[in-house]
């Protein structure tokens, strides 16, 4: 019997290398993108990762963000490579396991749509939802996919396929994923970063880092289908692929400084 997986991935910097605010900001020639983005981080007004769906809704230079805008941003973001071969395997089936592959993101829909047009259906993909007026304007932000939005949208999505919740793997790259990442680890289920960022490596069960794809399929097919490195290293080379880099680290983070004269004191009397 086939054994079904979910598996949902972030977009951000996790199918893509770039921040589609970032990206968006610069098109429109808007300037301090990060500041406003911290200043909101600081002021805990957002969920992490909702702010750029704050930015469009409340702040004055981004009202001017038509629908055209987003479209355009998502054609021009750099996609990470072989994310058509990713998707096509999932769907595809290995040894008995197949995985129901959907992309939940904090960005709005019309930028992830544009950017994986003809690689991910449009039904495969949650983001931020907004709403327009007659004039093109943004008039409402109807859902955001982040922080606890990203909780409730992984838990429909598996609930609707029927997956225990042992058979999710989420793939993420920041701290707008600690909170779906916490949902799946209590479930048993597979957390895969994709950044450095000590805030998500420090809870996500493995980390993987590459410019490709395909790099995910890794610790899936290690932890879920119980592939020796030789077995992964056949299947890729079956798709014409060979992983010529792969270095298994495992990293402490270690912050050491002087010791205070009065514990050195203690210390040299011991």
């Amino acid at each position: 019997m086939t054994k079904r997986y979910l598996l949902v991935s972030d977009f951000d910097q996790t199918l893509s290398f770039n921040d589609s605010g970032r990206l968006l900001s610069e098109m429109l020639g808007i300037t301090g993108f990060d500041e406003k983005v911290a200043g909101l981080s600081r002021l805990n007004l957002v969920q992490s990762g909702a702010e750029l769906a704050y930015l469009l809704r409340h702040d004055p230079e981004y009202r001017r963000v038509r629908r055209d805008d987003l479209l355009q941003v998502g054609r021009d973001i750099r996609l990470k490579k072989n994310i058509p071969l990713f998707r096509e395997l999932l769907a595809r089936g290995i040894d008995g396991y197949a995985f129901d592959f959907y992309v939940v993101s904090a960005a709005p829909e019309e930028i992830v749509h544009a950017a994986l047009a003809g690689i991910v259906p449009a039904d495969h993909i949650v983001g931020t939802r907004l709403s327009y007026d007659a004039s093109g304007e943004i008039a409402s932000v109807d859902g955001v996919a982040a922080g606890y939005g990203k909780v409730a949208a992984v838990e429909a999505l598996r609930t609707e396929l029927g997956v225990p919740r042992e058979r999710v793997v989420y793939v993420g790259d920041g701290s707008s994923d600690l909170h779906v990442m916490l949902h799946v680890n209590r479930g048993d289920g597979l957390t895969i970063a994709v950044s450095e960022a000590r805030s998500i490596t420090q809870l996500a069960r493995r980390t993987v880092l590459s410019d490709d794809a395909l790099s995910v399929l890794v610790p899936v097919l290690e932890e879920m289908v119980g592939y020796t490195t030789a077995e992964i290293r056949a299947l890729f080379e079956e798709h014409g692929l060979m992983i010529q880099e792969w270095d298994k680290v495992r990293t402490d983070w270690l912050t050491i400084r002087e010791s205070t004269p009065a514990v050195r004191a203690i210390g040299t009397a011991a």
